[in-house]
């Protein structure tokens, strides 16, 4: 079993090798990854010196190139993968089939992992990805099933990653369209999942905290409630005559803790996912 990190900046990159991460994932700052916010996220240099960083100790670092192009601006998206190449980077993970197919052609030396925003649920998915652009690993998405993981890696068809902590999200991953629909930006086109510019947050007399995206009300918390950062998924709902998170609470979960013989004895590696919550 291989742990493969997350980082946001410089300083969790060198924290998640030195605290035994396989490899780390990372990405450009710009709107060719899914975590496109504000302060998180490398340049050039830092890149540099991150691939020297883990190669010295005998660790991988991969680029993250996991959101999707519109028609106009393919050619920055093909040149995100040609940096990585020229950077040293040991992987892509990508979710866009021309992306991953440049990919295959220009830098076949550069492993190709399909991210989990590429949504494939089953061995024949998996295989028609690996007979068309030779992934070398696939990201399952989150809404499966131990029972589901386990008959895909059965199937053998590539090695398997899975999501060992973090937010166990319950859209179809790379298919959600609420951050769209309420602030007009998609993950999957724009890097962020409730843009920072539509975030508003207001603390109360009494201590409580209420935010907002784009204007509509998203949660209230109470005086010393933890509060993460806000989606509409993760947001409370009226339903009936209750108020909760009907669709999933803003909190961290870890399934290794939960399947210790599930997710993960059958997936070649895990995935600690913190990149956006914790990018110190």
């Amino acid at each position: 079993m291989r742990l493969v990190c997350p980082a946001g900046s410089p300083p969790a990159f060198k924290a998640a090798i030195d605290a035994g991460a396989d490899a780390v994932y990372v990405g450009f700052r710009d709107e060719t990854n899914a975590r496109a916010f504000p302060g998180l996220n490398f340049c050039e240099a830092d890149l540099v010196a991150a691939v020297a960083y883990a190669h010295a100790r005998g660790r991988e670092l991969y680029i993250a190139l996991n959101t999707y192009p519109t028609p106009t601006r393919i050619g920055q998206w093909r040149g995100a993968v040609d940096r990585a190449a020229a950077l040293g980077a040991d992987a892509i993970i990508a979710a866009d089939p021309d992306l991953l197919d440049y990919a295959a052609s220009a830098h076949p030396q550069l492993a190709r992992h399909l991210s989990v925003q590429g949504s494939a649920t089953t061995h024949v998915a998996l295989r028609w990805y690996r007979e068309r652009f030779d992934i070398a690993r696939a990201v399952l998405p989150r809404v499966l099933s131990v029972e589901q993981v386990e008959r895909v890696c059965a199937a053998n068809v590539v090695p398997i990653e899975v999501f060992a902590f973090g937010s166990l999200c319950i859209m179809v991953e790379g298919r959600c369209q609420l951050s769209s629909f309420v602030t007009g930006a998609s993950p999957n086109r724009h890097g962020v999942c409730s843009p920072t510019r539509a975030v508003r947050w207001q603390e109360h007399a009494d201590g409580s905290r209420s935010v907002r995206l784009d204007g509509v009300l998203i949660d209230r918390f109470k005086p010393g409630e933890p509060a993460g950062y806000p989606t509409v998924c993760k947001g409370r709902f009226e339903v009936g005559e209750a108020v909760f998170h009907a669709l999933e609470e803003p909190t961290c979960h870890c399934a290794c803790a939960a399947n210790p013989s599930g997710v993960a004895a059958n997936a070649s590696s895990a995935c600690r996912q913190t990149r956006a919550t914790a990018p110190t």
